[in-house]
């Protein structure tokens, strides 16, 4: 019998992938019998082969079939349960995690300030910037030079936000930047229809996101054919 190694719910799985496609300007997944195709195009990079409930099954039959180095596979799944059944050429990464987080029109920023549904205010020193173009909200943190010191961005996905690419400056870092970030983002996206979020996060945002309310929704690994 078929053995699910992990199984996470296949709509937010799809949401996940068709806001991340909007936000990295890649053409629209297709659906696959293993889950989902993007084909990404870049060097290093050339396609993402997204599997919701992978089996031993599904993992022999794409490695077999996948032949073309800087072809990913995104699996919901831990690396432990998947990576003796990857043949030799396909690269283990760093664990991530996908989260999920229901959305209101004023989210809280963190535990201790729940209650207080403040809108998040740029630290002194900083000013936030909200721009929108093509689908993807961007917001920023720059410094009084204009240095970019933290952004983030998201895309939605039906109700969905997709929150990408969040990341502070080395510089700029331990400042509380990323909460402001992340603060902005959930109630931007609130503010315009949004009613869940999703992200994938290492391990290192995953604690910063717990703090924001985020909970996990599957352990996901990522896998590359060198």
């Amino acid at each position: 019998m078929t053995e699910v190694l992990k199984s996470a719910d296949f709509p937010t799985v799809r949401a996940w992938v068709e806001g991340w496609a909007i936000s990295r300007a890649t053409p629209g997944p297709v659906p696959e019998p293993w889950g989902l195709r993007v084909d990404v195009g870049l060097p290093g990079h050339v396609a993402r082969h997204i599997v919701a409930a992978p089996t031993q099954e599904i993992l022999h039959g794409l490695t077999t079939r996948l032949t073309t180095p800087g072809t990913w596979l995104k699996l919901c799944a831990p690396a432990e349960s998947v990576a003796p059944y990857l043949p030799p050429g396909w690269s283990v990464k760093e664990p991530e995690f996908m989260m999920t987080l229901p959305l209101t029109r004023t989210v809280p920023l963190t535990r201790a300030n729940r209650l207080n549904r403040a809108v998040p205010q740029a630290p002194p020193g900083y000013t936030l910037a909200v721009t929108t173009r093509a689908g993807v909200t961007v917001a920023r943190l720059l410094t009084a030079a204009g240095e970019v010191a933290a952004r983030g961005q998201y895309a939605m996905a039906g109700t969905t936000a997709v929150i990408d690419k969040v990341e502070t400056a080395a510089g700029h870092r331990r400042r509380g930047l990323g909460t402001v970030v992340m603060g902005t983002l959930a109630g931007t996206a609130a503010s315009k229809g949004a009613r869940s979020g999703i992200l994938v996060a290492t391990a290192q945002g995953k604690a910063l996101y717990r703090t924001l309310g985020w909970t996990l929704h599957t352990p996901m690994t990522a896998v590359v054919l060198t």
